[in-house]
């Protein structure tokens, strides 16, 4: 189970150095660049940890799936970005696709 808690750990890290890319304005600002580094180096270190145990497909559908789906959320309370209805149906259809990995394809490494 523990593999799944460094998949997690992973994406937060992920969605924190995406997020703060923005506030970093081109690696111009000093704070936001070293969260940046941050993020992704802890993101990086936790895949690699994760992926001892869960095939890099899933990983990786469930990494880019949340991390969308959770930098949409914070483009949105944080840069004020607008969906339409086709964004949220897209945002939607990649979740769906990572939850159909997961719970219904038999490549499960669980």
């Amino acid at each position: 189970m523990s593999h799944w808690i460094y998949l997690g750990i992973a994406i937060i890290g992920e969605v924190i150095g995406t997020s703060a890319l923005k506030f970093s304005e081109g690696f111009t600002k000093l704070v936001p660049s070293l969260v940046v580094v941050l993020g992704y180096s802890i993101a990086f270190y936790f895949l690699a940890l994760a992926l001892k145990q869960i095939p890099v497909g899933i990983a990786y559908a469930v990494w880019a799936g949340l991390g969308i789906a959770l930098v949409t959320l914070i483009a949105w309370v944080l840069y004020g970005q607008k969906l339409d209805v086709w964004g949220f149906v897209g945002i939607g259809l990649i979740v769906s696709g990572v939850a159909v990995l997961n719970l219904l394809a038999k490549t499960n490494g669980s």
